[in-house]
């Protein structure tokens, strides 16, 4: 079990990436996941040029002034789009036809906008995969390598369960959007059991917010239909605000040969976390496996040189791509309508 992959190899050679957005997760993650992959960045453009600026000498890249400054390089760049969901469709339309994109997660904020920015990419010839990176952290790929090579058997059980006290106030704009825990945090949950399962045939799920909390909602329950051999479920609490001690966040994924166990450090004591954690049982024993690296950074720089690696011809398909991306989408806005419809009633007496 010691040798599971858990990187993606590093393209021989790569071209110079053009990042659009300077804010904390391209400061805080994409910046020095580019710069662990040896990825040259050849600048920053964002509407506060200055903020741009800072960042960029910071990097010891350029701020770019102008889109035309930003797209000079043509297909010979890849486009980073750090942004929000609303800047999406704009980028797409300014990047050069035929270019390779990264898109940040989500593929929108709904599914009409998904399927606005899928129209886009395909009008403009644009091959664009999306940011969710989850599917590419040591944990995740070492995981996938060894329920390739039949060591779990046949996946039965997908159990995520968070119980975390996460700090809603540090991102203020999400105050006021109605769509918050689904869409942009179990979202990367939701893809990757896609990933690793396909597509759910269908999904019942409640979400809500919380008394102490301003946040629309910060807790939910979800479980997806995958047919009479499998259970799948999430149960994500954001207010388990109790102190550390019984604190999760976990995956539980057994199959018929053997089980494994993944804790994504990251959002226990977030932001500063903790290291992730793969064990696996195969044969009645559970073992940890030494991960190198975890979710944050690592799975950014497995992102990006993937799509690297398809850039440069080296990989013939983009994993994770924006039309795959769009079945995420699709699972997301189907939790929010099932979220909204009422459950099976309960008989309230008995047939006399």
């Amino acid at each position: 079990m010691t040798d599971l992959r858990q990187t993606i190899a590093p393209p021989a050679r790569s071209l110079p990436i053009v990042i659009f957005g300077a804010g904390s997760i391209v400061s805080d993650a994409h910046l020095p996941a580019y710069a662990q992959a040896g990825f040259a960045v050849a600048g920053i453009f964002d509407p506060d040029f200055a903020k741009a600026d800072g960042l960029a000498k910071t990097y010891g890249t350029q701020a770019f002034a102008t889109m035309a400054e930003a797209t000079a390089l043509g297909c010979g760049a890849v486009y980073d789009l750090a942004v929000p969901p609303v800047a999406i469709p704009a980028l797409l339309n300014a990047v050069p036809e035929g270019a390779v994109a990264l898109i940040q997660k989500p593929l929108g904020s709904d599914i009409a906008e998904a399927d606005e920015i899928i129209r886009i990419l395909r009008a403009r010839n644009i091959r664009a995969a999306v940011n969710f990176q989850l599917r590419f952290a040591p944990m995740c790929l070492a995981l996938k390598d060894a329920i390739a090579r039949g060591q779990l058997g046949e996946v039965v059980d997908f159990d995520a369960w968070l119980a975390l006290d996460t700090p809603w106030h540090l991102w203020a704009f999400l105050a006021d959007l109605p769509r918050v825990e689904i869409l942009l945090h179990s979202i990367h949950y939701l893809d990757f059991m896609r990933d690793l399962l396909g597509n759910p045939l269908g999904i019942s799920a409640r979400t809500m917010g919380h008394p102490t909390s301003t946040v629309s909602n910060t807790r939910t329950a979800m479980l997806m239909d995958y047919g009479p051999n499998i259970r799948a479920n999430l149960s994500i609490n954001h207010n388990h605000a109790f102190g550390r001690k019984f604190q999760a966040c976990e995956f539980r994924i057994c199959g018929t040969k053997g089980a494994a166990y993944l804790k994504m450090g990251v959002n226990l004591d977030y932001p500063k976390g903790e290291p992730d954690e793969l064990w696996l049982n195969t044969d009645g024993e559970w073992r940890q496996i030494a991960l190198m690296g975890n979710w944050f950074i690592a799975a950014f720089v497995g992102r990006i040189t993937q799509v690297m690696r398809f850039a440069t011809g080296e990989d013939a398909t983009l994993q994770g791509s924006a039309e795959d991306a769009w079945h995420t989408m699709a699972l997301v806005e189907a939790a929010y309508e099932s979220a909204a419809a009422p459950l099976h009633p309960i008989r309230t007496s008995p047939h006399a």
